[in-house]
């Protein structure tokens, strides 16, 4: 059972301690701190209460023995040769000291010899006798004014059954001539004035005190708010920016794993092409070649002159079908020089060759400025158009055909756009050409969309970034 209770008092301290580091600096400070403050303006107030009434009962017994040592001094001086007061200053005493106004505020009065004998009492009853130096008594020997509370306990109390405590002020008398310590009066002070007095003193203490530990704490935990709500807002940004950055990161990976997937369906389409190639070569003119190879045999065999003729005729139409079929092969294996040559004048030269060779109107529309750009970008652009345009011919008969070039800030837009027939080809209709022009953008990190328009044609557009790596 006491395990279990000693385990439970450990896993509560542990959820306890865990939910205040979970809580902000500045809810933190406010109750630690709080605390703190409250444990230490308990104690200044404590001290400063006790320090206050300390200087308050001084200042009340100084005045008070400021004021017996008036009539007490002139009246005392008889002590100084003999143990009692003479019979004339003792009646002088008695009549000053026996008011009523007096007595409301000291009650009791005595005056001590220097071994405890009572000289006078305004109790007759002690005068003559002897007690036990009481502590004030000593402290005023040594010239000290000296106040605390009444002993009940002490002998000269018990003899005349005081039951309740007075302020008890011990004041050294001196004689006239030499100063001379001769006795000790011992006043009598009833305590509510005075109890009243330090009930205000100390309230005024607390007050105080609070009132600076209060301002203190606000000051401290205005700044530790402020620095809490700074470290906050920072925290904050920084989760922002952790989570823009994962979005990056993530975004850096699906472009990447997209551009591996085109650069890998660009080398498959180049195979494919090149395939295509030697398939068209072996086809057309390597054939020819062969065929004019065997007349070659011909030739020699020829018998007469008309014969060797008709077979050189022959040859040399095969050869001349060879060499267009290879011109019109290279023809499309060829780009025309791009490379020195600013990319709107490249958009310009697709769209001049394909008004020729198709016979239709292209509109260019190209704001850029002669910004310089890689040998690779301009390729994709020129291959880009080239296909677009075909599309547009293809599809639309090349009704409304257009071309825009624009560079915003680094993103490089070229739109193909054309009047269409009210319906939007897909990426499967454009053929190999597009696709292989998509993953050719794609390849250098950017973008192939294909919509419609509202006048019902088709806007084939691409997207790429443009940085250091693709400007010379």
């Amino acid at each position: 059972m006491a395990d279990t209770a000693i385990q439970y008092a450990g896993w509560h301290s542990a959820n306890l301690a865990r939910g205040f580091r979970e809580w902000s600096l500045s809810r933190q400070f406010a109750v630690a701190g709080g605390l703190v403050m409250l444990a230490t303006a308990a104690l200044a107030g404590m001290i400063m209460s006790g320090i206050v009434t300390k200087a308050t009962v001084e200042h009340t017994a100084a005045r008070t023995a400021l004021f017996m040592d008036s009539f007490l001094s002139p009246h005392a001086g008889s002590l100084a040769e003999n143990d009692t007061l003479a019979l004339e200053a003792a009646a002088s005493l008695d009549r000053l000291l026996g008011s009523e106004d007096f007595k409301k505020r000291f009650p009791h009065l005595e005056i001590w010899k220097p071994d405890g004998f009572v000289a006078y009492s305004t109790s007759s009853e002690l005068i003559g006798q002897k007690f036990a130096p009481p502590a004030g008594l000593k402290a005023a020997l040594q010239g000290t004014i000296s106040a605390q509370y009444t002993d009940l306990e002490a002998q000269e109390h018990v003899a005349r059954h005081i039951n309740k405590k007075f302020l008890e002020i011990y004041v050294p008398v001196r004689e006239d001539h030499s100063g001379r310590i001769i006795a000790v009066a011992e006043i009598h002070e009833l305590p509510g004035p005075l109890e009243e007095k330090l009930i205000q003193i100390r309230l005024q203490t607390w007050f105080a005190t609070a009132g600076l530990t209060l301002l203190v704490m606000m000051s401290l935990y205005g700044i530790v708010y402020r620095g809490s709500r700074t470290i906050a807002e920072q925290q904050e940004r920084l989760r922002e920016n952790l989570e823009e950055v994962r979005e990056f990161s993530e975004q850096n990976r699906i472009l990447r794993e997209r551009s591996q997937r085109a650069s890998s369906r660009v080398a498959e389409l180049n195979a494919k092409y090149l395939r295509n190639v030697g398939a068209e070569l072996h086809d057309g003119p390597a054939q020819l070649v062969g065929l004019a190879n065997l007349k070659v045999e011909h030739i020699r065999r020829a018998r007469t002159d008309a014969k060797r003729n008709e077979e050189l005729d022959f040859m040399d139409a095969v050869l001349t079908e060879t060499l267009r079929d290879i011109r019109t092969i290279s023809k499309g294996l060829m780009l025309p020089e791009i490379e020195e040559i600013p990319l709107c004048e490249v958009i310009d030269l697709v769209a001049r060759t394909h008004e020729k060779r198709t016979g239709t109107q292209v509109e260019l529309d190209c704001t850029l400025r002669g910004e310089p750009f890689a040998h690779s970008v301009k390729i994709c652009v020129y291959r880009f158009v080239q296909e677009g345009l075909n599309n547009a011919f293809k599809h639309a008969g090349g009704i409304g055909q257009s071309v825009s070039c624009r560079l915003e800030r680094s993103l490089l837009t070229v739109s193909v756009r054309d009047g269409g027939g009210g319906r939007t080809p897909t990426m499967a209709e454009f053929g190999l050409g597009l696709t292989g022009m998509r993953d050719r953008v794609e390849s250098l990190g950017g973008t192939v969309n294909i919509r419609q328009n509202k006048a019902g044609g088709t806007v084939v557009e691409m997207c790429l970034e443009i940085d250091r790596g693709s400007v010379k």
